[in-house]
């Protein structure tokens, strides 16, 4: 039986588009026609593993990836738990060349797509998420958390790239100035423990742009 189709929500991709009302409607119509537009076309791939968590005092290690995952960010979101799962995620090459043909035909829809564009690949990750958690009965989830949250080294983009095999199998890879390529593609870590966990990153109060973020100056939440 064929999955049902991976959909961005549409809220996630108002607030990438810096949109907190929408009285209207009409940008919410607008991101509905995008959103519809890239689905057809593009849907998210993935590739995760799971590792045993190894404690150094330089950091959890992954058994068997020759990853290490330094600094207290690490520490906090893996404090209970025995295994951790590396996941990547993208959207290919194939939005992009979806993406430069609107930005050639109407600039203002293609901010619109790219916007969805990110919420796309959130919601691979969503799925991802739910699916690790099926095949792992009576355990659960951190929060996944990405390199360049808090204190986890951007750096390691690279190193969890080349141990998913993301290359080969996604098409996606880290360049020298540590950006994704293809652009919408995530990298994560997922911690699972034997006990309930908190969320520690979906919140204003665990966030590291909480002190500089442009929507709770107007007094509002992204609700990430």
């Amino acid at each position: 039986m064929e999955q049902e189709r991976i959909r961005p929500d549409i809220g996630e991709a108002l607030r990438y588009l810096g949109v907190t009302e929408d009285p209207d409607g009409a940008m919410t119509r607008a991101a509905e026609a995008q959103a519809e537009a890239l689905v057809r076309s593009v849907q998210p791939r993935y590739v995760y593993r799971l590792f045993d968590i190894e404690r150094t005092e330089d950091g959890a290690v992954l058994a068997g990836s020759g990853i290490v995952l330094p600094g207290d960010t690490a520490a906090r979101m893996l404090a209970s738990c025995g295994k951790a799962a590396l996941l990547a995620c993208t959207l290919g090459a194939g939005f992009e060349a979806m993406l430069r043909a609107a930005e050639a035909r109407d600039m203002a829809r293609a901010v619109i797509l790219d916007a969805c564009g990110s919420a796309l690949v959130e919601a691979g990750c969503d799925r991802a998420e739910r699916e690790l958690a099926g095949r792992l009965p009576g355990l659960y989830l951190t929060d996944r958390f990405s390199p360049g949250y808090g204190d986890l080294p951007l750096a390691l983009q690279g190193a969890v790239c080349d141990v998913l095999d993301a290359r080969r199998r996604l098409g996606v890879q880290v360049t020298e100035s540590l950006l994704m390529n293809p652009a919408k593609s995530v990298t994560a870590v997922i911690g699972v423990s034997d006990r309930p966990q908190p969320a520690r990153v979906r919140g204003c109060a665990h966030c590291p742009l909480a002190g500089n973020c442009a929507f709770r100056k107007g007094e509002k939440s992204c609700a990430i």
